[in-house]
């Protein structure tokens, strides 16, 4: 309790200590995101043309890369919200009641990332990107194995089979994660959900437990499976978009990527507006630049996202298939209270 109240007034003074002491005509829009150093490498310019083509408003940022919701959960507390808040779906629910609802024209984005950033029938968050899990496979392992490829019609049965044919005493067939992000897609490709999750979740961990396919926490150690799958030890890795850089410039081996044989999740996230900003018309004006076509093109481009906007040039069919296979969760305000009970009863104790 002390190391979070600690946490508590670092953060505010920090927060307040980077206030600049502006003019009376410039307006300060507060905007808080988390974010890797090559994200905000991207975001950085963006902010500092919005303010070059904007000089009556000035961006003060607030860079969270770690323990983001809850800081930003302090922040709230406080009265002290940021104008403009990098959110995601998932935690969106928990703060439906302080942000402003947007009326925008949502034939430009794909379906599910508006139903995702919805709630109660009402658009919180303008879609950035939309997030759903893909396959990736190692081409040389199933090559020299001799077994096809993974394909659109494959199915969760198919993807054992084919893991149980690429595994042997140096090389797993799928990877596995101690976390329901992972395993979702395996409970909702089986009927059911995050009040369900009995057949997908003794399908997944069966994959370590009973089929001995995948690599427990043990096989893994101190490595990532992205390292494991770079090193050829993971024939197949489910995954995001956001390896797609790494895999590029780092794999010494001929790879792909398939839609995983199921349903998956779809996560987005995106900008919202606090109900509490004194700047709301600024803020607005700063989101719509944040979600122009021309700036979500600069953020697709360096491989980072799978745009939300569907009129953005995005050419990689597979994650556009995967958009199309998705399904985006009922997010409750208790959600992550849930999924943080799942994981401690299905895999702290396994």
């Amino acid at each position: 309790m002390m190391k979070r109240l600690v946490l508590f007034f670092v953060l505010i003074c920090l927060f307040l200590s980077g206030c600049t002491k502006k003019q009376s005509d410039v307006e300060v829009i507060r905007f808080s995101t988390w974010g890797s150093a090559s994200e905000m490498g991207i975001l950085t310019p963006i902010i500092r043309d919005f303010e070059v083509n904007n000089p009556k408003i000035k961006i003060e940022l607030l860079h969270i890369p770690q323990n983001y919701f809850q800081k930003i959960h302090l922040l709230f507390a406080s009265n002290l919200a940021p104008d403009v808040i990098f959110i995601n779906n998932l935690n969106l629910p928990v703060y439906a009641n302080y942000l402003e609802p947007f009326y925008i024209d949502t034939s430009k984005y794909y379906n599910q990332s508006i139903e995702a950033l919805s709630y109660n029938n009402k658009l919180l968050a303008v879609p950035r990107d939309v997030s759903n899990l893909v396959i990736y496979y190692n081409k040389d392992i199933f090559d020299k194995q001799n077994i096809s490829y993974p394909n659109p019609n494959w199915g969760v049965n198919d993807l054992l089979l084919t893991a149980q044919k690429l595994t042997d005493k140096n090389i797993f067939g799928i990877s596995y994660e101690e976390d329901l992000y992972y395993a979702m897609p395996y409970i909702i490709t089986l009927g059911g959900d995050i009040d369900n999750i009995n057949a997908g979740m003794m399908f997944y961990k069966n994959l370590v437990n009973k089929y001995h396919v995948a690599p427990s926490k043990s096989d893994v150690g101190s490595k990532t499976l992205g390292q494991m799958f770079l090193e050829g030890k993971l024939a197949m890795h489910l995954s995001g978009r956001w390896l797609v850089p790494k895999y590029t410039t780092d794999a010494k081996f001929d790879w792909g990527v398939m839609t995983y044989p199921g349903i998956v999740p779809c996560d987005a996230s995106g900008w919202a507006i606090s109900k509490s900003s004194k700047h709301k018309e600024s803020a607005q004006k700063f989101v719509e630049y944040l979600s122009s076509k021309t700036n979500i093109e600069k953020m697709t481009k360096s491989g980072l996202i799978v745009p939300a906007r569907s009129d953005v040039n995005f050419s990689d069919k597979v994650f556009l298939d995967a958009i199309s296979k998705s399904k985006p969760q009922k997010i409750t305000p208790d959600y992550n209270k849930k999924v943080e009970i799942i994981n401690d009863k299905c895999f702290n104790n396994s």
